[in-house]
């Protein structure tokens, strides 16, 4: 028992000095063949192995086998993240609403702050999403479109902790309600009408608009989950 402990300790060890090694090299970059690496750690095969586990599990590295086999550096996406936050929100116990409450108040920065972007790309995406957002009838079309939405303003922020906290948000709900929101023709006509307002708002560089768009999304959006929710016995 108690080497078993002593051998996870020193893998642990290990997956932490691979994962130096890899993000002091590009990433894609080659950092060693295993032979190489366990002369390097001083560890067994196994415990290499174990710790090449740990580390790939965190994006951190990838193993290739073959010819060109060996050890490569990676690095985490922003999409890995979310998961692993979305993962941990849950098992403590946190639902859509809890996520939606503080989402909600980010929204509302966010829009207030990509009022302020002067990027041509993304203010030309804006203007081409504006656009398209009429020929969008369906429950997946929405969907689609309110990604594309949220993602761009989040950028438009330039902020990457409120572009984290409103992708987590936007995840955990289509995870949860999927394709039961927009289910109804009212609600897809109301969340058109709302995505055009906050653009345009944005457009017109009015934070204080943006806002106000924001805080009415989210308003509307929480009372189409309470809906989509199961009755208490």
């Amino acid at each position: 028992m108690q080497q078993a402990v002593q051998t996870e300790t020193l893998a642990v060890r290990t997956a932490r000095e691979l994962a130096r090694l890899s993000l002091a090299s590009d990433d894609g970059a080659f950092i060693g063949a295993e032979d190489e690496l366990l002369s390097r750690f001083k560890v067994s095969r196994p415990t290499l192995r174990q710790a090449a586990k740990i580390a790939e599990n965190d994006r951190l590295i990838s193993v290739r086998r073959g010819i060109k086999g060996g050890f490569y550096a990676s690095r985490p996406d922003a999409s890995d993240a979310i998961r692993t936050l979305a993962r941990y929100i849950r098992l403590k116990g946190g639902t859509l609403q809890h996520i939606m409450v503080v989402s909600g108040l980010v929204s509302e920065e966010a829009g207030a702050q990509a009022c302020t972007c002067s990027d041509p790309a993304m203010l030309g995406q804006l203007e081409d999403l504006l656009t398209r957002i009429d020929h969008n009838d369906s429950a997946g079309s929405l969907i689609k479109a309110e990604g594309e939405l949220v993602g761009l303003i989040s950028a438009m922020s330039g902020n990457p902790a409120i572009e984290l906290v409103m992708a987590i948000g936007f995840s955990f709900g289509m995870e949860e309600q999927g394709i039961g929101l927009y289910r109804l023709p009212d609600q897809r006509a109301t969340a058109r009408r709302l995505q055009q307002q906050l653009i345009q708002a944005i457009l017109d560089r009015d934070p204080e608009v943006a806002r106000v768009m924001m805080r009415r999304r989210s308003a509307t959006m929480q009372e189409w989950i309470a809906q989509l929710l199961p009755v208490a016995a």
